[in-house]
């Protein structure tokens, strides 16, 4: 049996580094962080206006990071590094910036410069007293791109951002050089450490800020990562053609393959971009079908660069990265579903055109399965779900994009004929496979349904193809009922076995043939047994044997490995057999409720994180007694549980004597094993 393992799926490495997903909770734990004791007037049954606490400035960023760059991870980190660089590409994109430096220094302190127009400095009308550069600094909701009147579009639009940056710094330092004069002003923690200083007469101009981030937030010995700023800048530039970003980084913070120094530049953007990921790859046409889009009259731009491969990319079929107003968009959006159905429509109508009649078959997933694409909008006031904009919501996105890519990619097909006929061929083919596949799928389930008079104990799942579909083998009809009622009916089902099983290793053909449990096993799997076990007949992807955290269960597991290996071990050779790994207590102490998986787990805990105080341990007698809510949360819910695969080692001969000395028809033979072996009993349990 190989270590446990998450069931729940591993994230997409992002192309341009500009997400990961946090760290999973513990699947055998619930934690509930305590809340401040309640004020004495509440305690005691009172709630007036002194109880109603209100946060100025920038102290709500502080007490709830989370709301603003969601989370404070290394990925929240490097989410004020982007703040301030979109900023600096709002300048860019405006026509008003061609260079952007990034420089990250020894002392971990990063700085972004542009030659843009400078941070307005001059006395804010609103806030007497105060530079305008001090208020875009400290107050939430201040900037210069909420009238369309200073940026046409831009990335930062909540006025949140570099706001947001300041109150989470140990330090921050802006310069502007504007009006001819160098402006600098600093603060700390959100606050200035005095008023803007006028340093002298310059013919600079732009914006420089520099930052350090608050070890009190994102924790210490938490730092910029250089490999990943790196790639966040390269992207940048990729993303608008006009701009230059010059790199550069202390060596002593480079422990990669990172240069010190380098300077980004792509004149062709996007399409730049792409002929630098599908370098050395096969592609379906000989050029990847690219261009750029302005709307006349208003606001509104689009550029695209796509391609076709066989081969895949790298551990991707093929991938669909998109941004609005340079912002990564990781979780798609409107704009994406524009260029799906663009390329659909286009493929489709050029089928028609040549009267190709299976071309009413194509959908956008067949369209885009195989494809490297990407795709850039500019458009004012966009809408995005959340400050960390990984969606957008614009429905005017969409509209901007079927329109900016209709006619371009009519004309990029009936152009090159053979070309055209090769992708259609191409696309064609991917439909026909998803179809095929699901024809297999509906059929091997519908005809074993039909055929097979299910055993009417088993509880199956509604999903009609074997696809994400598990069956769970469990302890008996208590433990049946609960495991049902904590299921997803979509995609689990349930089969409740009667006690221990015929042990296979030591029984007759006859006895194997009559025993009814087996034979329901073998039904609700849609397989024979033996020499007639065909893998594609198994109605579901996953097995799971789900039995109590006990002896009693362990012996009935082992009873059901032997089956399957003695049956059908070419199941367990592709990794369709597991072992759910319920808990056997559960500790509480206030709110906090923690599972033990064993005695040595619960000893742990004990002596961890309920050192020096007395939880209440509860023990499950068995999977019958625990609450469906807490069988599903601790054992069959995918996001948290955990599962561990059986798989057989190399040399599978050692397997069959094991199996033979251990569960056969000689007893003599599991005595002598345990007499070798009993030695290791002890270090096996305190594992």
């Amino acid at each position: 049996m190989s270590p446990p393992s998450k069931s729940s799926a591993q994230p997409v490495p992002d192309l341009f580094d500009t997400a990961m997903n946090p760290a999973p909770v513990s699947p055998l734990a619930e934690s509930h962080e305590p809340r401040p004791a309640p004020a004495a007037s509440v305690a005691a049954g009172g709630y007036s206006a002194k109880d109603i606490e209100v946060l100025e400035g920038l102290e709500p960023v502080r007490k709830r990071p989370g709301m603003y760059i969601g989370g404070t991870d290394e990925r929240a980190l490097h989410h004020l590094f982007a703040e301030v660089l979109d900023n600096a590409m709002d300048e860019a994109v405006a026509g008003h910036a061609k260079v952007i430096s990034v420089r990250l220094d020894a002392d971990g302190q990063l700085t972004v410069t542009d030659d843009g127009r400078g941070i307005p400095v001059d006395p804010h009308p609103k806030h007497p007293g105060k530079s305008a550069l001090e208020v875009i600094m400290t107050v939430l909701h201040s900037g210069g791109k909420f009238s369309g009147k200073a940026y046409e579009t831009s990335g930062g639009l909540h006025g949140v951002g570099v706001s947001v940056v300041n109150a989470l710094s140990e330090r921050v330092e802006v310069t502007a050089w504007k009006d001819g004069f160098e402006w600098r002003q600093a603060f700390t923690r959100g606050k200035p450490l005095g008023t803007i200083e006028k340093l002298g007469p310059t013919r600079k101009h732009g914006t420089a800020i520099a930052f350090t981030p608050d070890p009190v937030i994102f924790g210490e010995g938490v730092a910029f990562k250089p490999a990943r700023l790196y790639r966040m800048a390269r992207s940048k530039a990729y993303l608008f053609g006009g701009v230059e970003i010059r790199w550069s980084c202390d060596p002593s913070r480079i422990h990669d393959q990172t240069p010190a120094e380098a300077t980004f530049r792509f004149p062709n953007g996007l399409a730049d971009f792409l002929a630098e990921r599908i370098k050395d790859i096969e592609t379906v046409t000989p050029e990847p079908f690219t261009g750029r889009y302005e709307r006349t009259g208003e606001a509104g731009k689009v550029e695209w660069a796509i391609a076709w491969t066989p081969a895949g990319f790298g551990e991707a079929d093929g991938f669909l990265q998109s941004y609005c107003n340079t912002v990564p968009t990781p979780e798609g959006g409107t704009h994406e579903a524009g260029l799906r159905a663009a390329l659909t429509r286009g493929l489709k109508a050029y089928a028609e055109l040549t009267g190709e009649k299976r071309g009413t078959i194509l959908t956008a997933d067949d369209v885009i399965a195989q494809a490297g694409a990407l795709v850039s909008v500019f458009i004012r006031d966009p809408e995005f779900q959340g400050q960390t904009k990984e969606r957008l919501s614009s429905a005017e996105a969409q509209r901007l994009v079927e329109t900016a890519l209709r006619d371009p990619f009519d004309h990029w097909l009936t152009a090159q004929p053979k070309v055209a006929s090769a992708l259609l061929e191409f696309v064609i083919e991917r439909a026909e496979e998803r179809l095929k596949r699901r024809k297999d799928k509906e059929v091997a389930r519908a005809s074993a349904t039909r055929k097979l008079r299910l055993p009417g104990k088993l509880a199956d799942c509604s999903n009609s193809g074997t696809e994400d579909s598990e069956i769970f083998l469990v302890e008996g009809d208590s433990a049946g009922g609960s495991a049902k009622q904590a299921r997803d009916r979509k995609t689990q089902a349930i089969l409740p076995l009667r006690g221990k099983i015929l042990n296979v290793a030591s029984a007759t053909l006859d006895k194997l043939g009559q025993n009814k449990e087996l034979s329901d096993l073998l039904l609700a799997l849609g397989v024979q047994g033996g020499a007639k076990f065909k893998e594609e007949d198994l109605r579901y992807e996953r097995v799971v044997i789900m039995t109590d955290a006990d002896v009693d269960g362990a012996h009935i597991a082992s009873l059901l490995i032997t089956f399957f290996y003695r049956t059908m071990p070419q199941m367990i050779r592709s990794g369709r057999l597991y072992l759910a790994l319920p808990p056997l207590y559960r500790l509480s102490h206030g709110t906090k409720i923690v599972y033990a998986r064993d005695d040595a787990h619960r000893d742990e805990l004990l002596a961890g994180e309920f050192k020096g105080k007395k939880p209440e341990i509860s023990r499950f007698k068995g999977l019958g007694e625990m609450m469906p809510a807490q069988l599903k949360e601790t054992t069959m819910d995918p996001s948290k549980r955990t599962l561990a695969r059986v798989t057989l080692p190399r040399a599978e001969e050692l397997v069959e004597e094991l199996v033979e000395n251990l569960m056969g028809r000689k007893p003599e033979s599991r005595f002598r094993f345990i007499q070798e072996n009993a030695e290791f009993a002890t270090a096996d349990l305190d594992v």
